[in-house]
């Protein structure tokens, strides 16, 4: 990894995101349309949600000789994370985006890996519905968004819905469309093409022929940087169906459903960002304060800081089981 990378990926863990989103996040705004809304709109879940549970960070300092392109110098620092109670529900305005997307991006990302190890290459996809089908039933919506796909060369992936789109006037609006993280049989070759493609066999020809027949916008978007980023980024700004308990944002469908495709996800190992050891729990011993608690303004998901003081005294070290905080 150079320190270009390295310098972007620093920058969204002090933001408390990804390391790799695709796009910039859209500003919060309140979405609901009927039967449905956008995610983080609902109820906090409990007095718990948000709250600050521990430390968890890296005292490898050994290992943290690094002054990145943009003059950020690690040399010395331990790095150290607040972590905080998620109910994990995409209602939760709360936890909906550091906790709901967090676990849902992990268990796409791992799915997705086994099924390109298989099929191909995990492509970004926007499947737009046409006016005619707005007043669907979603599982009618879904149905017809996943021929559409089929009928394109997509052979699988995971659809994440998406009721609304966000306009110049700063406002959500309905226009339902689902992002695909799909595998396109024989893969996306049109990306560096500058052939026409009216009567190409590739993509962009079939998608233009299908058009003509269902109406349905299909298109492929720019390379991603990772799977993880794309899916996260997604589902922080999709829709739920309003009064369903356990209403799936993001379902899967032809070589990557659950009844062809059989994969152990393994829990996100939660690692440094510089020298990628384990983060392990912490205890702080210095005198300067640390916002602890989620809010608009002071808390800082994810910081440096020096091992030792000015004086000599230990600022942080690892917490032994039994410990307290």
């Amino acid at each position: 990894m150079d320190s270009a990378e390295l310098s972007f990926r620093l920058r969204r863990e002090f933001d408390g995101l990804p390391d790799d989103l695709d796009e910039e996040p859209l500003e919060n705004g309140y979405g609901s349309y009927g039967e449905f809304k956008l995610v983080g709109h609902g109820k906090i879940t409990s007095d718990m949600c948000g709250k600050y549970l521990s430390f968890k960070g890296c005292i490898r300092t050994d290992l943290h000789d690094l002054v990145t392109l943009d003059g950020k110098d690690y040399r010395n620092k331990v790095f150290v994370r607040v972590i905080h109670h998620s109910c994990d529900k995409p209602s939760c305005p709360v936890c909906f985006k550091s906790g709901w997307a967090v676990r849902e991006a992990a268990k796409i990302e791992a799915r997705l890996a086994e099924a390109s190890k298989r099929f191909g290459v995990v492509e970004h996809i926007v499947a737009s519905v046409p006016l005619r089908d707005y007043g669907l039933k979603f599982e009618s919506l879904r149905a017809k968004v996943v021929k559409a796909l089929f009928d394109r060369g997509v052979v699988g992936g995971v659809l994440i819905f998406h009721g609304f789109r966000y306009n110049l006037r700063q406002c959500w609006y309905w226009s339902p469309h689902f992002h695909v993280l799909g595998i396109i049989l024989g893969g996306y070759g049109c990306r560096d093409c500058g052939k026409a493609c009216g009567a190409c066999s590739g993509f962009e020809g079939r998608t233009r022929r299908c058009f003509e027949k269902d109406g349905y916008i299909v298109k492929v978007l720019d390379k991603r940087i990772t799977v993880f980023g794309t899916a996260w980024y997604q589902l922080n700004h999709s829709s739920l169906k309003v009064g369903v308990v356990r209403f799936h944002v993001a379902t899967w469908f032809g070589v990557c459903s659950y009844r062809k495709l059989k994969v152990t996800v393994e829990k996100r190992k939660d690692l440094c960002p510089i020298c990628q050891s384990d983060l392990l729990k912490l205890h702080y011993f210095g005198v300067k304060p640390i916002v602890k608690v989620k809010s608009e303004s002071g808390y800082v998901a994810s910081f440096f800081d020096d091992l030792v003081a000015a004086d000599g005294s230990p600022n942080w070290c690892e917490a032994h089981s039994g410990s307290y905080e």
